[in-house]
């Protein structure tokens, strides 16, 4: 199966922004190595064959978007990260850079063909499982995640006194949300860069990652001047998590980058294999009650009201009497602040 990998490559904490000369070094650079790879080894000698990538420099890095022909998405996952982190390492200009994420998805067109394929009575073998190693690797990752959301404690999470949800448990989802805000802050760049691109709207574009899960009765009005004010919502959002209080999402636009943000979470969990799925279920609607203050995101997905203005879920709700706007970017062009 092919996957799209998005990476997140970051300069050294602390560097200068990268000025428009430096970008195009850099996206230089990394096209050129990239294009060497005939091949990557996975986990137990499993073969990755690179199809196609891009990448795309901006003022703290560079994203790398990646297609990949691999028998499983972890295998792919893993490899990658392995092998960007290794041309790093090995790229004398880039010292000190590093892979703050990465992480592959799958197309619906995909996932359909690969169910047809469970099908068949006899078919491809299927692929090692990942080790005990490399699965408590992911683990602890998610462990360490846990203490960049610092808005909510682990009750939050439902761990409590008298509770039955353990510390780790809750650590593993908070960790998990943290990687998920992560994951659809990277796959906005690839969502912006093609419609960029295509110079059109979402519903117009096959394959999108972060729109395709939005409502999609409303899919004709996702620009890429949308997409990128989804993506300073949701940067947003994560800087009101790692806040020592939570403040809930201010704006439509928050709420449904949570959202995403919970369904990416629940990928992480499962490819660690942390904790059942009924289990991951339970404690995100504990924390679903922490984190709203009601479900009006959540009926937008029901078709309802097809006169909806997307750009006003840019907009601070009402009772929000103290901002006129969340960001100057997100602002109407005519609007200004008191």
């Amino acid at each position: 199966m092919e996957y799209q990998l998005t990476a997140e490559l970051t300069s050294p904490a602390g560097a200068p922004d990268l000025d428009q000369l430096q970008q195009v070094g850099v996206v230089a650079l990394l096209d050129a190595r990239l294009s060497r790879l005939a091949s990557i080894e996975g986990p137990d000698g499993v073969e990755i064959s690179p199809v196609e990538h891009s990448v795309h420099a901006h003022l703290a890095g560079a994203n790398v978007n990646w297609l990949l022909d691999a028998p499983a998405l972890v295998f792919a996952e893993d490899a990658t990260r392995a092998v960007l982190e290794q041309l790093l390492e090995e790229t004398e200009l880039l010292n000190g850079w590093s892979v703050k994420h990465c992480a592959v998805t799958a197309t619906d067109d995909q996932l359909e063909s690969a169910l047809a394929a469970e099908e068949e009575p006899e078919g491809e073998p299927e692929p090692e499982p990942l080790t005990e190693y490399e699965l408590e690797d992911r683990r602890e990752r998610l462990l360490e995640a846990a203490d960049y959301v610092r808005a909510f404690g682990l009750d939050a999470f439902g761990h409590t006194d008298g509770g039955d949800v353990t510390e780790e448990e809750a650590r593993y989802v908070a960790g998990a949300l943290a990687h998920g805000l992560e994951m659809v802050i990277d796959e906005l760049f690839g969502d912006i860069q093609l419609l960029e691109d295509e110079d059109t709207t979402a519903d117009e574009v096959d394959v999108l990652w972060v729109l395709d899960e939005l409502p999609q009765q409303y899919a004709d009005r996702y620009t890429a001047l949308f997409a990128k004010q989804f993506l300073v919502a949701t940067v947003i959002l994560g800087h009101r998590l790692t806040q020592p209080e939570w403040t809930a999402p201010a704006s439509m636009a928050e709420a449904l980058a949570l959202h995403i943000a919970k369904s990416r979470a629940e990928l992480e969990l499962d490819l660690a294999e942390a904790m059942a799925e009924d289990r991951v279920a339970e404690i995100l609607a504990l924390f679903d009650d922490k984190a709203f203050e009601d479900g009006e995101h959540e009926a937008l997905y029901d078709g309802a009201n097809p006169d909806v203005d997307v750009l006003d879920w840019f907009r601070p709700y009402t009772h929000l009497t103290d901002a006129q706007v969340l960001h100057p970017y997100l602002a109407d062009e005519d609007q200004s602040p008191n």
